[in-house]
C-alpha cells in the first residue's frame, strides 16, 4: 500500500510572504469542549495555533471558558450558555474552516446536525461529532462542503454498525468504502492510519508510535487538519499532511521523553522544530 511521504506533507505548509496578515491564513472555528472536557478544546485549538491558522476561534460553554482562555491567550472565543447555542451559529459564517466534536459531549446531538446543515466551509468531524451521527450517517450524503472524518476504530465500528475486530481486519477497505459511499475524506486512526478519499485513493501513514495511544492525541490531529483547511489547503492533502506531521511530532517526542512518559500536549512542543525544518529546506 502506498504511504504518505514527507515531501507530500511539507507541500501543505504554506509559504508566509512578507505582506501576509492574519487574514491570509484563515479563521478556524473549533466547536469543542464541554463540562469535564476542557482539555480537548485546549489541545485542538493549541495544535491549530501551532500549525499556522491566522485566527483560531474556540466556541465553548461559558462554564469552561475561564479554564481554556487562561491557557490559550492567542485564541479568540465564542462563548455560549449551556442552554443557548445561537452564538456559535452566528460565528460559523465568519470561519474559513471548522472543527466539530472534540470533547463536545453527546448531550445535544441536534447541535451537531445544525452545524452540519449550516456549515459552508470545509469541516473536520471528530469524536462526539461522530458519535452524534451514528444513527443518522446519511446526513453526510447531503453535506454541501468537503468533510474530513477522523474516527478511531471504535468510532468507525459504530458508524458502520459492526465490531472493532471487523474494522481492524480490513482497515483500508473499511476506510475506502465509507469514504466513497458518503463522499467524505476518512481518516481511520490507529497504527498505520489510513487516509481515504471519495475518489478511491487511500494512503497509509508511516509516522507515529504507540506512545501516542492516549486520550487527547486525536484532539491534536483534528486541530492540525483544521488549521491546514483554514489556510486553503485542499482537504485530502490537509488530512494527509496533518496525519504525517502529527506522527512525526510523536516520534520526536518519544525520542525525547520515551513512549511510556510522553503526553499528547508534549507534541505541541515538537511542532516548531518540524516547521523550522520545512522552512529551512526552502531557504528561509
Amino acid at each position: 500500500m502506498k504511504t504518505v511521504t514527507y515531501e507530500m506533507a511539507a507541500s501543505a505548509v504554506r509559504v508566509r510572504k512578507t505582506d501576509s496578515n492574519k487574514g491570509t491564513f484563515g479563521r478556524l472555528l473549533c466547536i469543542c469542549g464541554s463540562y469535564g472536557m476542557a482539555g480537548a478544546a485546549m489541545l485542538c485549538a493549541g495544535a491549530a495555533l501551532r500549525c499556522g491558522a491566522g485566527l483560531v476561534d474556540v466556541a465553548l460553554p461559558e462554564g469552561i471558558y475561564p479554564i481554556v482562555s487562561s491557557q490559550l491567550p492567542e485564541a479568540v472565543y465564542t462563548v455560549y450558555p449551556e442552554s443557548d447555542f445561537s452564538n456559535v451559529l452566528r460565528s460559523l459564517p465568519k470561519a474559513s474552516a471548522c472543527v466539530l466534536g472534540c470533547g463536545f459531549s453527546t448531550a445535544y446531538p441536534e447541535r451537531v446536525y445544525q452545524i452540519l446543515k449550516n456549515c459552508q466551509v470545509p469541516l473536520v468531524l471528530d469524536a462526539d461529532g461522530l458519535n452524534c451521527i451514528v444513527n443518522h450517517v446519511s446526513i453526510l450524503d447531503t453535506l454541501p462542503v468537503p468533510a474530513v472524518l477522523t474516527p478511531h476504530p471504535g468510532e468507525m465500528a459504530r458508524l458502520l454498525g459492526c465490531t472493532v475486530r471487523q474494522v481492524q481486519a480490513d482497515r483500508t477497505g473499511a476506510a475506502a468504502d465509507f469514504a466513497q459511499k458518503h463522499h467524505v475524506i476518512l481518516v481511520l486512526k490507529g497504527a498505520g492510519t489510513v487516509i481515504a478519499s471519495p475518489e478511491g485513493q487511500a494512503l497509509q501513514n508511516p509516522t507515529g508510535n504507540p506512545g501516542m495511544a492516549r486520550g487527547g492525541s486525536g484532539d491534536l490531529l483534528a486541530g492540525m487538519i483544521g488549521a491546514f483547511l483554514a489556510q486553503g489547503v485542499s482537504p485530502y492533502l490537509a488530512a494527509c499532511a496533518a496525519v504525517y506531521l502529527h506522527g512525526m511530532a510523536g516520534d520526536y517526542c518519544a525520542a525525547r521523553l520515551s513512549q511510556q512518559a510522553m503526553l499528547p500536549h508534549d507534541l505541541l512542543d515538537e511542532l516548531p522544530q518540524i516547521f523550522l525544518k520545512i522552512e529551512n529546506s526552502r531557504g528561509h
